[in-house]
């Protein structure tokens, strides 16, 4: 068996981003996050990974939390060990291209506000998407990680994969990663490939795996014995399931070794106790689905992150008891679209695509997502393999599908999207501009201070649904209808969860254009007596972080519309109608 020349392994640890991101669907707050990162900062690791991915959005989503506050306040915790991020390619941190003047700002604003190590990757692992932040990232004189995003498909491999390392290289990058994110590489297949790698350049490697399939802690130490240079943890209260394995477990594997990371046991013990209480705090956000292995990972090879998020999803719509027909069906999409990786944003489009397929009557492509048909006409760069032709003719018709790096076509919008933003009085510092840029939709509201901050749900005492319980009621209340959503019962007390104005109508209606998922008016592009033709796009939805168009079934004018931007519709409710 070959032994790399034995070596020191460094620690990522991923406490502050990937780890509660995938367990707890990212709700973990900056507050709880402060004294943790002082903890950390004593331990000795590489890196702690602190920002990007889905965090961003979260912050001013659900949290009334200002991701840039976050990242100075943790930055000044964190005074010997590097913040890294993990940066989306030309998508930054968000799940569209931007143009490359929005590129350079950010990457610029990201380092100045604390970021050290930039993990750079693309869904698709096309590099024509990577070459602009990278390059960025060589200008502002951080490191520059490269990532393979690995998975497994009949296009895939490892000759492929050290290829892809080979380019990176030559693009002047310090470091790899193999960013496993569904936890699919197998021991063998990790040991080959790192092989593989360092023989055909000379780069630090980091392996990033979860815990999902149960086998990353059998990848790490074959991936140590074949060379590794980083390894990417958790500590033990938010390691394994779709998590990465524990930092702790790691380290201890590995003292005494002449791959010992130098790391003291004792010192990880009073973070573990702070990790012990966040957790605690944030117990009823754990789902036994994303704690658990699961072997069924290496079929769907949907990403941990993802899981705990297609979870709340599917509860959102009422849907969880249809999460099996949903993996099943996510498999099909994948083979659709040219066996994409699974990360963000393709296992977002993946995945709402698959739930779409199968809560729109079961009838697969009915409803499609704005961001399938960009994919399928290209703007999201080369599927790794062609795309089903059924498929796209079936979606996007014969419309011209680009072959150029999608953000050519991008005209520069840093300056224009900034006047908007300043007319609209969102302007406090120069970040927000970036914020309103990142994310147009849900940021002016973050930015008017009128989001309020999402309460940590409170564990509550399981009880089985029996005939004569709803879940969800509806209640008329002098008038006006309030819907109630239960979530616990004891003896004779219902405790109430939620309630909210019902003003949708539901039912049938002469020409009553119903929504098909539970969402957020994100658009209406029409005004009462509006004349449509069959197909028009009237009203977007934000679905499971994606655009889902309601398109007219016919040609007439509309003479309602009950829903105005912002609004939750349920599916079913009656949007608008067109006769």
């Amino acid at each position: 068996m070959y032994y790399a020349t034995p070596h020191k392994v460094k620690i990522t640890d991923t406490t502050l981003r990937d780890a509660h991101q995938s367990l707890i669907a990212t709700r973990l707050r900056t507050e709880d996050m402060i004294p943790l990162a002082e903890g950390l900062d004593k331990c000795g690791f590489f890196s702690v990974e602190a920002w990007g991915g889905a965090t961003f959005d979260t912050c001013i989503r659900f949290l009334n939390d200002d991701p840039w506050d976050r990242l100075r306040l943790l930055k000044a915790e964190l005074k010997r060990t590097p913040i890294q991020m993990l940066l989306r390619g030309q998508n930054l941190v968000g799940y569209r291209h931007y143009s490359d003047d929005v590129v350079d700002k950010f990457v610029a604003a990201a380092h100045k506000n604390g970021v050290d190590i930039f993990r750079v990757f693309d869904a698709l692992n096309d590099i024509r998407n990577m070459k602009r932040s990278m390059d960025q990232v060589k200008l502002t004189g951080a490191h520059l990680q490269g990532t393979i995003c690995y998975t497994t498909s009949p296009v895939h491999n490892t000759g492929t994969f050290i290829e892809m390392a080979k380019e990176l290289a030559a693009h002047d990058c310090d470091s790899i990663c193999i960013k496993d994110m569904a936890g699919l590489i197998m021991p063998e297949a990790a040991r080959e490939l790192i092989t593989g790698i360092k023989k055909a350049v000379d780069i630090k490697v980091c392996l990033h795996s979860h815990s999902t399939s149960g086998i990353a802690p059998m990848s790490y130490q074959a991936a140590v014995e074949a060379g590794v240079d980083i390894l990417d943890t958790a500590m033990s209260p938010f390691s394994m399931g779709t998590s990465q394995p524990p930092t702790e477990s790691i380290v201890a594997a590995l003292k005494g070794t002449a791959w010992d990371t130098g790391i003291d046991l004792m010192r990880l013990r009073p973070v573990r106790n702070t990790c012990l209480q966040i957790r605690e705090k944030y117990g009823a956000l754990l789902n036994p689905i994303s704690e658990r292995v699961d072997s069924d990972v290496l079929i769907y090879q949907l990403p941990g992150g993802m899981i705990s998020n297609l979870v709340s999803q599917l509860q959102e719509q009422d849907a969880l008891n249809r999460m099996e027909e949903v993996l099943a069906e996510i498999p099909h999409v994948r083979e659709d679209l040219g066996y994409p990786p699974l990360v963000t944003p393709t296992s977002q489009i993946v995945g709402t695509q698959a739930v779409l397929n199968v809560l729109v009557n079961g009838e697969r492509y009915k409803n499609v997502t704005k961001e399938v048909k960009d994919y399928l006409h290209g703007l999201y760069g080369k599927s790794p393999a062609p795309v089903s032709e059924k498929i796209r003719h079936q979606i996007i018709g014969n419309d011209t599908v680009i072959t150029v790096r999608p953000a050519d076509l991008l005209e520069p919008s840093y300056e224009k999207m900034k006047a908007e933003a300043t007319k609209a009085g969102l302007i406090k510092k120069e970040e927000d501009i970036l914020t309103y840029i990142l994310y147009p939709a849900i940021a002016p509201a973050f930015l008017k201070g009128e989001c309020l901050q999402e309460p940590v749900p409170v564990k509550q005492p399981v009880v089985q649904p029996s005939a004569d319980i709803p879940s969800v009621m509806e209640v008329e209340v002098d008038g006006e209808i309030f819907n109630v959503r239960i979530v616990s019962v004891g003896g004779s007390n219902v405790e109430v969860a939620s309630v909210s104005p019902q003003k949708i109508p539901r039912g049938e209606f002469e020409g009553g254009i119903k929504s098909n998922i539970q969402g957020m008016v994100l658009k209406v592009n029409v005004s009462r007596g509006s004349v449509v033709k069959k197909g028009d796009t009237l009203i977007v939805l934000e679905a499971m972080k994606m655009e889902n168009p309601i398109h007219s079934p016919i040609d007439g004018k509309v003479t309602e519309i009950f829903v105005d931007t912002g609004d939750v519709v349920k599916n079913g409710d009656v949007l608008l109608v067109v006769q």
